[in-house]
C-alpha cells in the first residue's frame, strides 16, 4: 500500500485533479490520498489558503466577510464545474464555511485555524466526490473520525503518540481514502493546524501509521534539484538522498518538501519519493535511510533569507557558568527560537528568523540581556541569509570548507558567520542577503560543474 500526497499546484484546478485521478487509477496500491487546498493556477494567482486568511481577517476586523466568502466559493465552483459535478458539492462547501464563520472569535488564532483548515477539508470532499463519479470509490475521511489527535498549538500542532494507533485502522477501509492535509484535532475536539505547508506532515504521519511501503509526495517538479533552478541554470537532479540530507535542505530553503514531514517517515522506515503530477512517469527523487556516495560529497546547496543576529559581548564570558543557558532562557521567555549559536571566548551570536521579531520584542530582549547578564555590548543586526552545503559524504572528505570559502571569496561574498553541525552533514555560511544569488551560483560552480566532478 502507498500513501500519496498531492500539493496545492497538483489540485489547483479541474484539469490538475483529473491528472491526480489518472495517477490513482494507474496504481491500485495508492489507497490513501492526502490533498492540499487548491494552490496557484498561474504565477500571479492567489492560493485558496491565502483567500481563507483574508476571509478570516475580514470576519475578525469588520464582522462582515460576504465578499471574501464569495471569492473562495467561486474557486471551488469553478473546479466542480470543470469536473462535471453538480452544484450539491458546492452547497456542502458553502454550508461548511458559513458554519465556521459563526464559531467563537475570541481566540483569534483558533478562529484563523478553523478557516485555514477548511481549504484542505473541503477540497478533500470535492475530490472524493469526483473520484466516486468516475467509479473509483473515493471516500472522504475526516481527521477527527480517523483519530488524528494533535497538540493544542494553533499554527504549529504536533501529533500525539496515540494518534498513530488510531490511524492504523485506515488500512482496513475499502476504496480510495481522500484525507485532508494540514490539520488535526486537539483532545478537546478543536481543529488545530500544522505549520504552513503542513499537508506534507499529514501524509508522512499516515504513511508511518499505516506502515505503507512508500510515501509519494506529488508536486510540480520532476525531482529535487541540487540548487534552486530559479537561480542556477539547469541544476543537477538528485536521484537518491537520505532523510538527513533532505531535512537539512528543506530547513535551509528547499520548498519542495516540508522540513518537519520527514520525522514520521524516518522513525517508521518508510521511504519517500518526490514525484511530479504533471510528469508522473519520471522516477523522481527517492529519500531513504542510507545511500551510496559517488564522486561528489555535496548533494545539494540551499539558501534562505530572512535572518537576524543578536550579537552579545562580555569579557571573560567563557568562564561564566550558565551564561549560555540564561541567554537562551531570555529568548524562550519572549517565545523566540534560535537557529544557530556560533561563539567565541568573549562573544556569541544567536541567529534567529526575522518573522519571530517585533519592535517590542527586540527592545525587551536587548533590555533583559543588558540587565540580567550585565554584558559589555548587545545589539541586533538584520538582513542576513544562510547558504548551506549538504551531503552525507562531507564528513570524510578533506578540503570542503576551504573550497567553499575560496568560491565565496572569488564571488566577492563576505562571510559573516560559519556554522557546521556536529554530524558534518551540513556546512552553513551567514552572508548578507544581497549576496545570496551570487553565493549560490559560485558554490554550485565549485561543487557541481563537470570540470569539478571529473577531477
Amino acid at each position: 500500500m502507498k500513501v500519496s500526497k498531492f500539493g496545492g499546484t497538483s489540485v489547483a484546478s479541474a484539469e490538475q485533479i483529473k491528472k491526480v485521478a489518472n495517477i490513482i487509477q494507474n496504481d491500485p496500491k495508492r489507497k490513501i490520498i492526502v490533498v492540499s487546498a487548491p494552490g496557484k493556477r498561474f504565477e500571479s494567482d492567489i492560493k485558496v489558503t491565502d483567500l481563507l486568511i483574508r476571509l478570516a481577517e475580514a470576519a475578525l476586523n469588520t464582522g462582515e466577510a460576504e465578499e471574501e466568502l464569495q471569492v473562495v466559493l467561486a474557486r471551488y465552483e469553478e473546479i466542480a464545474i470543470g469536473l462535471g459535478l453538480d452544484n450539491e458539492i458546492v452547497e456542502v462547501i458553502e454550508a461548511d464555511l458559513r458554519e465556521r464563520l459563526q464559531l467563537n472569535r475570541e481566540h483569534h488564532e483558533l478562529f484563523l485555524d478553523q478557516l485555514k483548515a477548511s481549504g484542505e477539508d473541503n477540497n478533500a470532499k470535492l475530490i472524493a466526490a469526483y473520484l466516486k463519479s468516475i467509479g473509483l470509490n473515493g471516500k472522504y475521511v475526516n481527521p477527527k473520525e480517523a483519530g488524528l489527535w494533535v497538540s493544542d498549538e494553533p499554527g504549529r500542532a504536533r501529533i500525539l503518540p496515540e494518534a498513530y494507533e488510531n490511524l492504523k485502522n485506515l488500512r482496513a477501509v475499502d476504496g480510495v481514502i481522500v484525507f485532508p492535509g494540514f490539520f488535526g484535532y486537539s483532545k478537546e475536539g478543536t481543529i488545530v493546524t500544522f505549520a504552513r505547508g503542513g499537508s506534507d506532515i499529514t501524509g508522512s504521519i499516515l504513511a508511518a501509521a499505516t506502515h505503507a511501503e512508500l510515501y509519494e509526495n506529488f508536486t510540480d517538479v520532476d525531482s529535487v534539484f541540487a540548487a534552486n533552478p530559479k537561480i542556477v541554470e539547469n541544476p543537477a537532479k538528485i536521484k537518491r538522498m537520505t532523510y538527513r540530507e533532505m531535512r537539512e535542505l528543506s530547513y535551509a530553503g528547499f520548498s519542495v518538501f516540508h522540513d518537519e514531514a520527514l520525522m514520521p517517515a524516518f522513525r517508521h522506515s518508510v521511504p519517500v519519493c518526490i514525484k511530479n503530477t504533471n510528469n508522473p512517469s519520471a522516477p523522481g527523487t527517492m529519500i531513504i535511510a542510507e545511500r551510496e556516495y559517488i564522486q561528489n560529497p555535496v548533494i545539494g546547496i540551499a539558501a534562505d533569507k530572512g535572518f537576524s543576529t543578536i550579537y552579545v559581548r562580555k569579557y571573560l564570558m567563557n568562564r561564566e557558568l550558565g551564561f549560555g543557558r540564561r541567554l537562551l532562557q531570555i529568548l524562550e521567555e519572549e517565545e523566540v527560537s534560535y537557529e544557530h549559536m556560533p561563539s567565541g571566548i568573549d562573544d556569541t551570536s544567536v541567529i534567529i528568523r526575522n518573522h519571530q521579531l517585533t519592535e517590542e520584542k527586540e527592545k525587551q530582549i536587548i533590555q533583559k540581556i543588558r540587565e540580567q547578564l550585565e554584558v559589555d555590548d548587545v545589539f541586533i543586526e538584520k538582513g542576513f541569509a544562510m547558504v548551506v552545503l549538504v551531503g552525507e559524504g562531507m564528513h570524510n572528505t578533506l578540503g570542503i570548507s576551504a573550497r567553499a570559502t575560496t568560491a565565496l571569496t572569488k564571488a566577492g561574498v563576505n562571510i559573516e558567520m560559519i556554522n557546521q553541525g556536529s554530524s558534518e552533514v551540513s556546512l552553513g555560511f551567514g552572508i548578507h542577503e544581497e549576496d545570496t544569488d551570487k553565493a549560490l551560483r559560485s558554490l554550485y560552480e565549485e561543487f557541481f560543474s563537470m570540470k569539478t566532478i571529473m577531477q
